[in-house]
């Protein structure tokens, strides 16, 4: 039995939810244009950077889901599912994670993103396993507050690993573990598996990988890039 774990935001998907998310809403005018705009881009390069305040960001983030009933939220969703992300999950990622499901792998997408944003991307990738931060929700509607422990750089294991509990099982169980990511803010859960894969990476991991031998794959192609190994 083999674990499989994959980043989300610029690995299997080409490009970033929770961005696209902020940018979705400026777009039909539930939010200030100019305040998010701004806020968005700050905090979307303050993650390239490595530098991002996770609990700052969740407050921006988390904060339109509470000024709106979650019927009119789903709604929203289905639309953004529609028009941004649908285009965004290449047929090179479809085909990676429908060979590891299919190989009997579990299988389980790994993102700081919100669950709310990644839970219908999660399942439209036909996977059933979704480890992302958790807004907290109060009768059924959202407070604007993170639950736990998000699911950031180190906070990837924990969150991992208690799912890994919750199902009775460990690293150890399996005869593989393997994480796919794009993103230096990865390296804490890429470290922590046997076979760590950097996927169309940015810069930092790129060197990282390089530097330590792993596997460098590109998912921006119709068909998976031959995988890469460096000495």
């Amino acid at each position: 039995m083999n674990l499989t774990l994959f980043d989300l935001d610029n690995t299997l998907l080409a490009g970033d939810s929770d961005f696209e998310w902020a940018q979705f809403l400026i777009r039909r005018g539930l939010v200030d244009a100019e305040l998010y705009e701004a806020k968005n881009a700050e905090f979307y390069a303050q993650y390239q950077a490595g530098t991002l305040d996770i609990h700052a960001f969740l407050d921006f983030q988390l904060a339109p889901l509470a000024r709106h009933e979650r019927r009119e939220l789903e709604a929203l969703h289905a639309e953004f599912m529609r028009e941004v992300i649908e285009p965004m999950m290449t047929p090179a990622a479809k085909a990676l994670v429908r060979d590891h499901l299919a190989a009997g792998d579990v299988v389980a997408i790994v993102t700081a993103t919100n669950a709310f944003v990644t839970g219908p991307i999660a399942r439209a990738f036909g996977v059933c396993h979704l480890i992302a931060t958790i807004p907290e929700q109060r009768d059924g509607r959202f407070t604007g507050r993170c639950r736990g422990t998000p699911a950031f750089q180190a906070g990837k294991i924990e969150r991992v690993e208690s799912w890994l509990e919750s199902l009775g099982l460990w690293w150890t169980n399996f005869s593989c573990t393997t994480f796919y990511s794009d993103s230096h803010n990865d390296l804490p859960l890429l470290e922590r598996v046997a076979e760590p894969v950097a996927v169309d990476p940015d810069e930092r991991l790129r060197s990282h990988a390089l530097r330590h031998g792993w596997r460098i794959l590109s998912l921006r192609q119709a068909e998976p890039s031959s995988v890469t190994r460096h000495p």
